[in-house]
């Protein structure tokens, strides 16, 4: 009996270190100035600009704007952020239907209450086709993509 008992304590620290080996080969590494939540790495803008150019900044840095799937995830970002800042959420193609830039449809919400509104028809505000989180609250709101806010990239290392 102690024999065996042996043999499976000997067999379980080997089949350990195996299994720590692999855990640290998933530790993700982000590059420099981006930080790692997740699985994901994300940058925060150091700029403001119109949706386009943000998300254009995004794929040159071999990433894209923030697609948010889960709640934890988006208390991240909360934290993370300290603006209002866009987020890769849109209906540019077809109002009223709003996806992610990976193509992926809306799910989880996080809108401010009456949101999104497409500007509620005020010829002041126009087209609001772009998403971006606002801090004060945690909540999503539409705006015009032309507007001037920070972003935060994300991408899978």
């Amino acid at each position: 009996m102690t024999e065996e008992r042996d043999l499976l304590r000997a067999n379980f620290s080997e089949n350990l270190k195996k299994l720590e080996v692999l855990l640290s080969s998933l530790i993700i590494q982000c590059p420099a100035g981006w930080s790692n939540f997740s699985y994901s790495c994300y940058l925060l803008s150091g700029s403001s600009g119109p949706w386009d150019a943000a998300r254009r900044d995004c794929r040159d840095r071999g990433a894209d704007l923030v697609v948010i799937d889960c709640a934890k995830e988006q208390e991240y970002l909360t934290r993370l952020t300290k603006t209002s800042t866009w987020i890769g959420l849109h209906d540019i193609e077809e109002e009223g239907k709003w996806k992610w830039v990976d193509g992926t449809p809306l799910n989880l919400k996080y809108w401010a209450d009456d949101q999104p509104d497409n500007g509620s028809g005020d010829p002041r505000w126009g087209e609001e086709d772009c998403a971006h989180i606002r801090t004060s609250d945690s909540t999503w709101n539409d705006v015009s993509c032309r507007d001037f806010l920070p972003w935060v990239c994300e991408k899978i290392p």
